[in-house]
Formats: C-alpha cells, structure tokens, sequence
C-alpha cells in the first residue's frame, strides 16, 4: 500500500463546516456504492444527517457500508441502526475486546480511522467523527480539525484497502458476511487476484503525488511514523506539526530535535484547552526536551486541538486519523495520506501560520515554572517511558480486527443475536 502514486488532486477541508457538507452532498450523489469508516459516530444533528444521507442512497440502490468503532460509537439507539439496516445498508461493529459483564475488557485496539469512498473515484481521509463537537457553533468544546477530499488514482488503493478490511473483519470474526456483501466482496477480490485493470482506476485529476499510509498490529506497526521520521530528517527549512495528542516515541522526538539543531524550523502546534486535562500534562512533560534543542512550541488556545496534520519544506503534508501518542502509534489502527505537492503544502501551510498568529500562546521557558530537581526526575522517568513503551505495546495481545453486524434486522452472525450498539456501556 505505500507506493507513490501521481495525477491526484486533493482539497483541504477545516472543520465540520468544510468538511460535512462536501460529504453529505458526495454521497448524495453516490450512484453505486459509498463505504464509511469512522471512529465516533453520535446520535446528534451531524449524526441524524449521516443518517438521513446514507438512509437516502441505500433506498435508490446504492450499495452502503458503515463501519463503526465499539468502543467510539457505543450509545446508538436500536432504532437508529435499524432504520439502516431495513433500507440496505450494512453496518459493521468493530469490536475485538470481548466484553465481561457487559463491559470492554480490550480498551487499546480502537479502529481510529475516519475514511469515505464514494463509487471508488473519490474519497476522504482525515480526522473529523461525525459528532456535533466538530461544528462551531458547538461552544466552546468545539474541535479544530482537518480532512481531505482525493480525486484520481489514489482512490483504488483506499478503495481497495476498505474492501479488503471487510472482508478480513468478518473472516476474522469467524462469520460469513451477510448474503449481499459475501457477493461484493467475492467479487472485489477476482478484480485484485492480478494487476488492477486500467479500467478500475480512477483517471489523473491533478499534480500531486501521495502515499496511503495505514497503521495495524501486524505487517504495518510503525509505518506512519516511520513517515514522519523520513520527512524530518530529510526537512531544510520548515517543519510545522499541529497535533492533538502529542507524546510521541524517543525517535520520532530526536528527528525533531536534531532538524532544530541544524537551523531546521520547527514548530508543534499542541493543545493549550484539551478536551482532556491529561493531554497537556503529558506533552508539557516534554517541553523542557524540546525547547533547548530550539524547537518552538506553541498552544492552540481558542478551543479543543483534534487535528492531525503536518507540514515539511515547501512540498510534503499529510492529514490523516493518526495523533503523535501511545494509542495511534503502537496501538489503534490508523490511516493518514501523505502528500507531495506544493499547492497543497502552501495551503495547510497558510492555515497553520494564521492559526499560529491569532490562536496561539508561544511557550517561552520562562513559562516552565519548576524545581530543578523536579524536571531532573521527570526527565529520566519520560526518558525511559518514551524509549520503551513501543516494545511494552507489543506485548499486549494483538487483535485479529473483527465486525459484527449491527441493527436488529440483520441476520446474526455465528449463529447467535448480536447485541446492538446501543446497548453497549460506554467506558
């Protein structure tokens, strides 16, 4: 999956205000088939409108699957799935802790990702749920985040990779698919037996060059940060990373502090109003570590930060589910894109600075009020967390991803009725 591939064209979305309508109004004009991945999905007004969109096109024919987290999205109403489930449409749990009680006993193997592809010749990878907190108008819990919108030849490999995660997910879970899906998914995979035929890949839309880049628990461990590393290391003037939670491995900050020291200009755009306090906490721990190799650190201090995005030079960007954390990097499954053209570059790029000049605090060191002995302590014990916890993630048990149906009216898998999202227990 990470080969470059050209002729693409991509088009930043900020926010829930850019990004909701764009894909609302591509699925409703969806003609064959729409494929949803999300980790959060509400039961509010963003929510309802998925609903109605996905509801619509399922009802004039187009073939819908929605894949939901179990652990992101647990508070669905019976009735809100089944109104899906009776117009057509698919809906998949991911789920693969087995619950004790009622409860989630895996609690870090998440499908993070946030992926659509509609009719196989668009699609969009970002970090946007579908939940009211991504909108404005929300208050002041409201999320900055971003997304894209792909057109060309990009898309056959993001429309094979959701393909193929059907079919693992319900093979894994030891269950046909339902009778519909077993037929497309049989069919999807005779058409990636040999070489994709010219004919199923969408045609050249623009100029930019991009990777898919996906994160698992088996072949594809490290593959975004390794990504990130590459970028750094090889950046000459600028790098520019705005990501929600930031406490990445020990190699991924040296890359950062050896491209400030050799006059590199880096900046982190970090949470200064987290939705969760622990988030600061955690990334202050490293401010020390960054700021006297020269890296310039500023907090986002208008709302929640939920982007994850970046910026390298005047040429590389990638926008994508995938934070700078335990979680995303040694544990959830994650999908970023990662872009080579300057347009795009200039525009994120753009946005970053403007974020940076009218929503930004800079953290200066006199703000890093301390004892000496204190950041001593902390600086071993982070020290060593940060060499270690990639190994100390693989020894946790790694999932074989599984889907299970959800909604009432379709038929169990396995020979049992499944339990409906909605009654899950949030954790």
């Amino acid at each position: 999956m990470s080969r470059w591939v050209s002729g693409n064209k991509f088009r930043l979305l900020e926010n829930g205000e850019e990004f909701f309508p764009r894909v609302f109004e591509c699925i409703a004009a969806a003609k064959r088939e729409v494929v949803v991945e999300t980790f959060i999905l509400f039961e509010d007004k963003v929510g309802e409108e998925l609903h109605a969109a996905l509801h619509q096109a399922a009802r004039r024919g187009v073939q819908v699957d929605l894949t939901i987290d179990g652990y992101g999205s647990p508070d669905l109403s019976p009735e809100f799935l089944s109104t899906l489930t009776r117009a057509g449409v698919r809906v998949h749990v991911f789920d693969p802790g087995p619950k004790l009680w009622g409860w989630r006993t895996n609690l870090f193997r998440r499908m993070h990702r946030k992926i659509v592809v509609v009719d196989g010749e668009r699609a969009f990878v970002g970090g946007i749920n579908y939940s009211a907190d991504h909108l404005a108008d929300f208050g002041p819990q409201a999320k900055q985040d971003y997304a894209v919108e792909i057109e060309g030849p990009l898309v056959a490999d993001i429309h094979s990779f959701v393909h193929r995660a059907l079919a693992a997910g319900w093979r894994n879970a030891g269950a046909e698919p339902p009778e519909g899906l077993r037929e497309r998914l049989a069919g999807h995979a005779r058409s990636l037996a040999g070489a994709l035929r010219r004919d199923n890949i969408p045609a050249p839309a623009g100029d930019a060059s991009a990777l898919f880049v996906t994160r698992d628990n088996r072949k594809h461990t490290n593959d975004i940060e390794r990504h990130y590393r590459a970028a750094i290391r090889t950046a000459r003037s600028r790098v520019i990373i705005a990501n929600a939670y930031f406490f990445p491995g020990y190699r991924l900050l040296k890359e950062m502090r050896r491209a400030a020291r050799r006059g590199v200009d880096v900046r982190l755009i970090l949470q200064g109003e987290p939705d969760m306090p622990i988030v600061k906490t955690a990334a202050s721990m490293l401010y020390h570590h960054l700021l006297d190799a020269g890296v310039r650190i500023y907090e986002y201090c208008e709302r929640p930060l939920h982007g994850k995005v970046a910026v390298v030079d005047d040429e590389w960007a990638t926008v994508g589910s995938s934070n700078l954390d335990p979680l995303s990097l040694s544990l959830n499954l994650e999908a970023n894109v990662v872009i080579r053209d300057r347009a795009f570059n200039q525009e994120l790029g753009n946005r970053l600075d403007a974020l940076m000049q009218h929503s930004c605090k800079q953290i200066d060191r006199k703000d890093l009020m301390e004892p000496s002995w204190w950041r001593t302590v902390r600086s071993y014990f982070v020290f060593h967390l940060l060499r270690r916890y990639p190994a100390w993630a693989g020894w946790l048990p790694a999932h074989a991803p599984r889907l299970t149906p959800a909604g009432l009216d379709l038929p169990p898998a396995g020979g049992s009725d499944p339990e409906p999202v909605g009654q899950a227990k949030p954790v």
